[in-house]
């Protein structure tokens, strides 16, 4: 049945009403049926005609549609669109399909970057549909934006099945020459023509999720082929928006297959954000996800920091010379060495580090090494040879310190921009720096363990203020355009347990515990 149109009735019962799509393997019209009285569905499955002589042929084209709609027939699963009739026509079938008249994760992503709790829950409802396809033997090849629909409650419907599946069981993404599916969202293994298998529907949720909470897709080019190309071989940007989905897509991103996560475990990465994303912007505890593959170890605490990062201050709290670790400087941090002298950094009360004032440069130190290490370490690393001149005055050194203890217990406000596992590794940490400072240049990192009123165990990406209060740090955040609470909180650094509870919501200007007297 060729070049259909508007009123056309279909197997004597589909009345064609309106198209719905079109894509490379068919095209959807929403039909009525006149039997039952309801609006479905209706996709012809045929491949487009400008792949000419690359179309697989009728009879090959039609067993494996029949084959893989009779396989989504029984999985009965309420993530996945249901398939309710097979027209068996000849040269091609037509598929009556559950009609879901709400709108699709495509559209949703088009307003613009959706919250991380909302993607976090469609992700769940996606991957729940997955592991049943998988279960029957069936893989997707095509999970993205637009092939994911929400029902009136809000759950999400994985969709599409029938034409995505059509590359056939050898997992070849090409019918000569032709792609299935969208190049920005295959798996890298997929465009090299590995077989199928379901690692490769993960990537692609990964790729979706990303979407959504970032707000642009992260491998698109201008042409197809360099879309591949990235696909292979270009490393996908950092996350900036997805708070508590950041550690999940980091899981399901990696170009081997063999290194991410299962579905199970995927299970447990989206249960734990969910977690997170209930308890609201504080720096979460760091997950822990043993199912990863040979997840990468932390760096050790000496290993020098990527080739021009900088890193934060990492001062354990409670200050005093006896518990502080001196600073070793890092090469971004030599010029402001050179403006205020090695005895500024070396001083007692090194927290400073954070202060509003020390700007945009940040220092690593080397934790319970001795001073002289430190010394060593500003000799090797080429700064000006006058520790000793600088720190044989004892009064000037102490008596700054005492005027500024409150900053060396970190009591002020910061606004929170990005938290990162400290588990993850430095390099990892700097790249997430890099990122947040095209948009915050300001932005420096400190480690959440330095300060009691932060849960341990994370890297916390801030912008240092000075700020008056939580709303003034909402309102820096209101400037660079991050006004949702997942982009962006005032948070107030301190030794006391009980301000975890100082966190400023960017809604509505400020809202929640905005101040230490609030």
């Amino acid at each position: 049945m060729r070049g259909a149109e508007r009123g056309q009735v279909v197997d004597g019962r589909f009345e064609l009403l309106r198209r719905l799509g079109r894509g490379g393997m068919g095209t959807v019209w929403c039909a009525r049926d006149l039997a039952l009285h309801r609006e479905v569905a209706l996709k012809e499955v045929r491949p487009a005609e400008d792949m000419g002589k690359g179309a697989p042929s009728p009879e090959v084209l039609r067993e494996r549609v029949l084959r893989e709609a009779r396989a989504l027939a029984r999985l009965s699963h309420p993530h996945v669109v249901r398939i309710y009739h097979i027209v068996d026509v000849r040269p091609y079938p037509w598929l009556v399909m559950e009609l879901l008249p709400g709108e699709s994760l495509h559209d949703r992503a088009e307003a613009g970057p959706v919250a991380p709790a909302d993607a976090i829950r469609w992700g769940r409802d996606v991957l729940a549909a997955l592991r049943a396809a998988h279960a029957a033997g069936i893989h997707h090849r095509d999970v993205k934006p637009a092939n994911i629909m929400l029902r009136e409650d809000g759950s999400a419907v994985l969709t599409d099945f029938g034409i995505a599946a059509l590359a056939g069981s050898t997992g070849t993404l090409t019918v000569t020459g032709a792609i299935v599916g969208s190049p920005e969202y295959l798996a890298p293994e997929r465009v090299r023509g590995a077989p199928d298998h379901p690692a490769a529907d993960l990537w692609s949720l990964g790729i979706t999720l990303y979407v959504l909470t970032e707000g642009h897709s992260p491998l698109r080019r201008g042409t197809t082929l360099a879309t591949l190309t990235a696909v292979l071989e270009e490393p996908v940007p950092p996350p900036v928006r997805s708070g508590p989905l950041t550690a999940t897509l980091g899981a399901l991103l990696r170009r081997d297959p063999a290194l991410r996560p299962d579905a199970e475990a995927v299970e447990r990465l989206l249960g734990e954000a969910a977690r997170l994303a209930e308890a609201g912007p504080a720096v979460p505890r760091t997950p822990t996800s043993p199912d990863l593959p040979r997840p990468a170890p932390p760096a050790p605490p000496q290993a020098p920091p990527a080739p021009g990062a900088v890193t934060g201050p990492l001062t354990p709290p409670g200050g005093g010379r006896a518990r502080r670790a001196p600073l070793a400087v890092a090469a971004a941090g030599v010029l402001l060495l050179l403006g205020v002298g090695a005895a500024w950094l070396l001083r007692d009360g090194g927290g400073d580090d954070a202060r509003p004032d020390a700007g945009p440069s940040e220092r690593a130190t080397v934790p319970e090494e001795p001073e002289e290490t430190a010394e060593k370490t500003d000799d090797g690393g080429g700064a000006p040879e006058e520790p000793e001149e600088d720190e044989e005055p004892p009064d000037p050194v102490e008596s700054e310190t005492e005027t500024e203890e409150p900053e060396e217990t970190g009591d002020r406000w910061v606004a929170q921009l990005l938290s990162e596992p400290v588990g993850t590794g430095t390099r990892t940490r700097d790249e997430r720096l890099a990122a947040v400072r095209t948009l915050i240049p300001e932005a420096q990192v400190l480690r959440s363990d330095d300060y009691a009123s932060l849960n341990p165990g994370y890297w916390v990406i801030y912008a240092p203020g000075p700020f008056a209060d939580g709303r003034e740090a909402v309102a820096r955040c209101a400037e660079a355009g991050l006004i949702t609470k997942e982009a962006c909180v005032g948070r107030y650094l301190s030794q006391d347990p009980d301000d975890v509870e100082l966190v400023c919501d960017p809604v509505d200007g400020g809202s929640g515990r905005c101040d230490e007297d609030d």
